[in-house]
């Protein structure tokens, strides 16, 4: 006998059914994947054309023997259209990462990668290094504000590695 032959048992078929696809789907959640997850405008520009730059700042992102993490340099000025190419270089024994958003955002990540540790990143204004590697993003400020770069490895950001960028009105 077969308890789904019956008209009613349709909205139990339903139910199984999303519960199954909820348990099919929460492997995904937990791997961390973060693909892609800048589909909207960003207030903090946009992925910008290496023939636009006008301006290369180099990074550098490390451990220090008092145990902070930095960026060095952690603050930036640019201004509002500017096409920036961040050169970014991990001169630390540890894996590093170079964020460039809002305060807000950095901080929503922050505590996505506190809950997903080994979350991987396709954003384009995202790069994250092992040690001895460089990296380079492309950047156009769109907007005038104070937007952050962070590092959120989790611990690094409390340890010190974040900074500001100034993007002065045109």
């Amino acid at each position: 006998m077969t308890i789904f032959n019956q008209p009613k048992d349709n909205t139990m078929k339903a139910a199984i059914f999303g519960l199954l696809a909820a348990a099919l789907a929460s492997p995904a959640l937990a791997s961390g994947s973060h693909e892609g997850g800048h589909d909207e405008v960003m207030a903090v520009g946009e992925p910008g054309k290496k023939a636009d730059v006008t301006q290369t700042i180099r990074v550098t992102m490390k451990e220090t023997d008092d145990g902070q993490m930095i960026f060095a340099p952690s603050d930036f000025q640019v201004r509002e259209g500017q096409t920036v190419r961040f050169a970014i270089k991990n001169a630390g024994e540890l894996e590093h990462e170079f964020v460039l958003d809002q305060q807000d955002k950095v901080m929503e990540h922050k505590a996505a990668m506190e809950k997903f540790p080994d979350m991987e990143h396709e954003d384009p204004n995202a790069i994250r290094l092992t040690p001895g590697k460089s990296g380079e993003i492309v950047w156009k400020f769109t907007n005038a504000g104070t937007f952050k770069i962070a590092c959120l490895v989790p611990g690094h950001y409390d340890a010190g590695m974040h900074g500001d960028v100034t993007v002065a009105q045109k």
